[in-house]
Formats: C-alpha cells, sequence, structure tokens
C-alpha cells in the first residue's frame, strides 16, 4: 500500500511533499585533502562522496501521522533535519506547508544557562509567536510540562526527563501544523509518554501531520497512519505499519526474503522436527535468532538447531497476543550426561524472566532417559503467547544435577527473538480475564 498523493493532489494539498531527496556529504582521508579541494576549484577531486539518504519519496496530508523506522544510520535523522530545514538538499525537492515544531534532539534550541521560563518565550518566539501569544499560552505549556518550581531554575540543572517535559510542551502547545518527533519520547516515563500520546492525538485531531521516528514498534503500528522503512539511507518499503513494522524486523534480525517463510497451506503443520539435518546445526542462521545472545556450558550437550511457528507462519518476526507458538530443538550429546535437564525461559527486553519452567518441573521422561554419546534428540514444545505487546527473548538450556550442583552443558540466553502486537490488556501477560454485573 503507498501514500502518494493521488494524481490530481497537487502540493499545495499536503502538509508534507517530499520528492527524490538525498543528502551527500564529501568524506575526506586526510585534512590536508579538504584544503587541496579549495585550492583546486573542483578541478580534481579529494573527497569520496557518502550518500547518508538518496530516492526519498514521501507525502504527508494534514490530520496524519506517518512513522519512520530503520536501523541506526539507515537516514532517518537525516531525513528529519532536512524537513525541519536544519539541513540542506543535496538533491531533490522538500515543501512542507505550515507552522514545523520538531523535537529532534534531547533539549536542542534550549539555552543552557537560561531558565526554563525564558526558553519556553525563545523556544515559542523561533516558532512564531509572538510574547502576547506565548503569554495566552504560558499557563497550558507550564501545566503540561509539570517541573514545579524549576520551571525559575536554569537549563543546565534539569535532568533529561525534566528537559524533554518542557521541549515537548512547547513544541506541542503551539498547534504546529507538522510536527517531526524524533526518539524524544524514549526518555520519558509511562505516564508522560501516554500524556504526549495523548496530545499527539489531540493535535492530529485538529488537522496537524505528525512524523513520528521510533525503534519502539509496537508505537509505530498504535499510532501511525502509515510508515516508511529506510535502510542504508534508501527507502524499503512503505504502507501499512504492521507491514512495515515486519519488513523492518525482518531486516533487523537478518532475515533477507520476508515472503519465503509463509506456508502454503491454509491449515499450519506441526514442526518438522525430523527434518532437521545434521548435527552441526544452523541455529545462528534461522531468521529468529538473536546475534547478541549469551552462551556458556561445558559442551557436553549443544543445542544445535531450532524452528519456530506460529499458527500461520514459519519464524514469525511478529504474533497476535494469543496466538499459539511451536519450538523445535535439536540437541546433540558430546560426552555422556545422566538424567538431562531441559531449560525454557521468556523474557522480555529488558530482561524481566515472563515464564521459566524446566523439565524438573514438566516432566518429559523420554528426554531425561537419554544423554549418551553420540544421541541426537530433538524436542518440540508448544505454548499460548498471551503477552502483552513488545518485544520478547526466548532462553534455551541443557543441564544436568551432580552431587551438589547444577551443571550448565549449553545455555543460549536471549537466543531466539520475536513481539507480539495487538494485546487487548496491559501489564504482562494475560490472565483471562471474565467481567459480569453480579446478581443481586
Amino acid at each position: 500500500m503507498s501514500f502518494d498523493p493521488a494524481p490530481h493532489e497537487t502540493s499545495a494539498c499536503l502538509a508534507i511533499d517530499v520528492r527524490g531527496l538525498g543528502k551527500s556529504y564529501h568524506v575526506y582521508e586526510r585534512p590536508s585533502h579538504r584544503l587541496m579541494q579549495g585550492v583546486m576549484r573542483g578541478r580534481k577531486r579529494y573527497y569520496r562522496e557518502f550518500w547518508a539518504l538518496r530516492g526519498v519519496d514521501l507525502q504527508v496530508r494534514p490530520g496524519e501521522t506517518v512513522g519512520v523506522v530503520g536501523r541506526n544510520g539507515s537516514g532517518k535523522s537525516t531525513l528529519l533535519q532536512m524537513l525541519a530545514g536544519t539541513l540542506t538538499p543535496t538533491e531533490g525537492s522538500v515543501r512542507v506547508h505550515g507552522r514545523v515544531a520538531a523535537l529532534l534532539e534531547l533539549g536542542s534550541g534550549f539555552n543552557p544557562d537560561f531558565t526554563g521560563r525564558e526558553n519556553v518565550y525563545l523556544n515559542a518566539s523561533i516558532l512564531g509567536l509572538s510574547r502576547g501569544e506565548v503569554e495566552e499560552r504560558l499557563d497550558a505549556i507550564l501545566g503540561f510540562a509539570d517541573i514545579g518550581d524549576f520551571i525559575d531554575q536554569p537549563v543546565r540543572n534539569y535532568s533529561s526527563g525534566m528537559a524533554l517535559r518542557l521541549a515537548f510542551a512547547v513544541q506541542a502547545q503551539v498547534q504546529p501544523q507538522i510536527l517531526i518527533v524524533d526518539e524524544a519520547l524514549a526518555v520519558g516515563d509511562a505516564k508522560f509518554q501516554a500524556k504526549c500520546f495523548a496530545r499527539l492525538k489531540q493535535l492530529k485531531e485538529d488537522g496537524a501531520a505528525i512524523l513520528l521516528v521510533s525503534h519502539a514498534s509496537d508505537q509505530i503500528v498504535q499510532h501511525c497512519d502509515h510508515a516508511l522503512l529506510l535502510d542504508g539511507g534508501t527507502p524499503v518499503c512503505r504502507g501499512k505499519p504492521r507491514d512495515v513494522v515486519n519488513r523492518y524486523l525482518d531486516l533487523l534480525f537478518g532475515k533477507d526474503n520476508p515472503q519465503s517463510s509463509a506456508p502454503d497451506a491454509d491449515e499450519p503443520e506441526p514442526i518438522p522436527v525430523s527434518s532437521f539435518t545434521g548435527t552441526d546445526g544452523n541455529f545462528e542462521t534461522r531468521p529468529s535468532y538473536n546475534p547478541h545472545e549469551y552462551r556458556w556450558g561445558d559442551g557436553a550437550a549443544r543445542i544445535v538447531d531450532f524452528r519456530l511457528q506460529s499458527d500461520t507462519k514459519l519464524y514469525p518476526a511478529v504474533l497476535e497476543s494469543g496466538a499459539r507458538l511451536q519450538l523445535a530443538l535439536r540437541i546433540v550429546f558430546e560426552r555422556d550426561v545422566v538424567r538431562p535437564i531441559l531449560g525454557f525461559f521468556i523474557k522480555t527486553k529488558e530482561g524481566v524472566v515472563v515464564y521459566a519452567s524446566n523439565t524438573e518441573y514438566k516432566a518429559l521422561p523420554d528426554f531425561t532417559r537419554r544423554g549418551l554419546a553420540g544421541d541426537v534428540v530433538d524436542v518440540a514444545l508448544a505454548f499460548e503467547c498471551r503477552l502483552s505487546d513488545g518485544d520478547y527473548f526466548i532462553s534455551v538450556g541443557v543441564a544436568s544435577r551432580n552431587e551438589t550442583e547444577v551443571v550448565p552443558h549449553d545455555r543460549r540466553y536471549d537466543s531466539i527473538h520475536f513481539q507480539v502486537m495487538g494485546a487487548d490488556f496491559f501489564g504482562m501477560a494475560d490472565v483471562s480475564l471474565n467481567m459480569a454485573l453480579a446478581e443481586e
């Protein structure tokens, strides 16, 4: 799905109209080359070109929210800086219609030696407001920022959270026609983020166009009408937020072909554990693998491969809350292990354990009776993913007990990644709450 303007729609109908936008930088190997380039006046090139952004088309209508996602260094901030007017494009065109407010860097535009109140007047004047207009809005700005007596203290004494509160309050309360937010809300606490998104919703209803950059992909899905994915400075895809976020997660976790994992049949098939091949393993090549896993153990047993499947997809990057997941593992025993223990964890990206168990609690006799050197054992696990929106990591491990302690053989912590969306509750897990009026 594209969000290009309709053929009859002119640039004047758009809040933001970007065509063929690109930004190039000159990279010099040595400081002297910069001087020589100036002397030669272009007759010889002493630099190489680096395109931070190229070939971007983006159209945003009044009242729309568009999300921009991409890995670090993909050109997101460069795009926003050109929209805000702080960078000049190398090629292409940028047209914006209306007052632009931008939160590009935390506290950007603040004078650290001025008080918060003085910075309110300074920032608002930069946005085009007269002193009288600022005074009309001052109570609303200070109420939204909610930093108390610190408003009359120099900004250099503010915490990052306080600076964010004041910066967002100024930008949001001046009623911009275009609001650009670059990851700034990640600094605020949950209560303030909720307050900010409520304000963004109000601005959108009032006809403001909003461009939101965030690594929190659930925010993109929940708050945006469309999304754009950048990678390596070029656009990869654009369209519905959920589709774009899925492709972003594919890129983030090393999955090259986003369509290759879709099953052909209408109904899901059980995980084909018998189709694992070899004992060297393909664990690290699977699409859901997290290369930043933490792995350790004595190597008496190794977890060499896995398959992750939902009801509709193999190696899903994104799951609907409540979906059923199946995980298959291949375990190779290099030495004899007496009564092996298989462990399974699910953790949030912050490291909070959502669920953990092992074969000491969930008996699996056919596994615990194995463990001779040379054994290759395939294990299938299935569970309902009744989790709230967010990123999660699966940890797995094989261990055993001696007379005094647990001996880890292969522990792969945070080795498999997936994301959950579409939950209809807050918190961490679905407890299947039922609501009904009590009978008198």
